[in-house]
């Protein structure tokens, strides 16, 4: 499933928090069921058109990958989710809202690359839910510390 957003009117200052884009991106993920397995990067772009600077940000998930691409100046936030199971879109989109107060939004969504995974969010659910166990049980355990408790 693959989820574009493009947002428009959206609060300058948000847009052009790097902070709220790492903190974004770094709680995103376990919002809409999927599983982040690297930290965000995050970094500041200035262009050759000055406002067309921003903040663009991605974050790998076990599912594939978020990213964020900020444009202050102009109120905008295009926004994409790719994973290889389905989600809330209405969550997802929601969250993004959200964060950059939006005043409007354009969305698509595709069905991409649905592996394994159930078709429905409520079967995925389940999948998910195990997987999060496993990468948590690995890193525990990859740092010595046994089980997670």
């Amino acid at each position: 499933m693959h989820v574009t957003i493009d947002g428009y009117g959206g609060d300058p200052v948000r847009l052009a928090d790097e902070e709220l884009v790492r903190d974004l991106l770094e709680r995103y993920p376990s919002e809409i069921g999927m599983t982040k397995i690297a930290p965000p990067h995050v970094v500041r772009y200035v262009g050759a058109k000055p406002q067309d600077w921003g903040v663009s940000g991605f974050v790998l998930i076990a599912e594939s990958h978020i990213s964020v691409h900020t444009f202050p100046e102009r109120g905008y936030v295009w926004v994409d989710i790719f994973s290889c199971k389905e989600f809330e879109a209405d969550t997802a989109i929601q969250g993004i809202q959200d964060c950059f107060g939006l005043d409007r939004f354009e969305t698509n969504t595709l069905d991409r690359g649905l592996l394994e995974y159930p078709h429905e969010v409520r079967g995925a659910a389940a999948v998910a839910d195990e997987e999060r166990q496993q990468v948590a049980t690995g890193l525990y355990a990859a740092a010595g510390r046994g089980q997670p408790g």
